[in-house]
């Protein structure tokens, strides 16, 4: 992948920055640790309704912070899905503000219930608060294994994110390649970079400049469903 343009880098250190500081307002709103992509709570167990379950797992970009429900790019993933008729229903276990220590506290309790597909999108805050790269990934780990042990059959899919080099050029660096690493050591397939297209775009971005608008959720639901759509339908279904 390229490197990224200085003025992508400084929109995702303002991203994520914000996410561990503005987004501490919102913790509170969304301390209820999952939703669905409509808004059925999983503090109870949710209705069997014989469809399998795709679950996003990750910090504000997946809470869609800044619009409705229904515009981030989860729901505009589960919108996909219900057009193809591929009987998923989707999950949005998004809490703003999430760190990988707090995403590894909280999965056991959002996968009371089996899943089939987990996509997890964490690991930004830890970078842009500096915290050492051995704990991120051994974090991200441990969500995983998690996940293996509570759904053993579940596919799993991780976003990949990158950093600016404010904590240094070799930091940002290691950051970016140890999705990778994960990814490949996993098994998983790879979601490269999240905000691919969106990230440092003014007009895709809310008027903070930092969380994406509607536009741009629409921008990462694509980039999300060309890594998922050969996971659910196979790779000559329709995209």
């Amino acid at each position: 992948m390229n490197v990224v343009r200085s003025s992508l880098v400084a929109a995702l250190f303002a991203l994520v920055l914000s996410a561990c500081n503005s987004d501490s307002k919102t913790e509170k709103a969304d301390s209820s640790p999952a939703a669905t992509a409509t808004q059925s709570p999983l503090n109870q167990p949710a209705p069997s309704t014989g469809k399998k379950r795709l679950l996003f797992f990750g910090n504000s970009l997946t809470a869609g912070f800044g619009v409705e429900p229904d515009e981030a790019f989860p729901a505009l993933v589960g919108q996909k899905i219900d057009s193809l008729k591929l009987g998923y229903e989707v999950i949005n276990a998004g809490l703003s503000g999430e760190t990988t220590a707090g995403g590894r506290s909280r999965v056991g309790w959002v996968l009371r219930q089996p899943v089939d597909v987990f996509v997890l999108e964490l690991g930004g805050n830890d970078g842009l608060r500096g915290l050492p790269l051995t704990d991120t990934r051994r974090n991200l780990q441990a969500i995983i294994d998690t996940v293996r042990r509570r759904s053993p059959n579940a596919q799993i899919v991780l976003a990949g994110m990158q950093i600016p080099p404010n904590l240094g050029a070799s930091y940002a660096a290691s950051f970016k390649t140890l999705y990778q690493e994960i990814a490949a050591q996993n098994h998983l397939a790879l979601i490269p970079f999240l905000l691919e297209g969106v990230g440092g775009d003014r007009k895709l971005n809310q008027a903070d400049g930092i969380h994406p608008t509607p536009a741009g959720h629409r921008i990462v639901a694509r980039t999300v469903w060309k890594v998922l759509q050969p996971l659910l339908a196979g790779t000559n279904s329709p995209s």
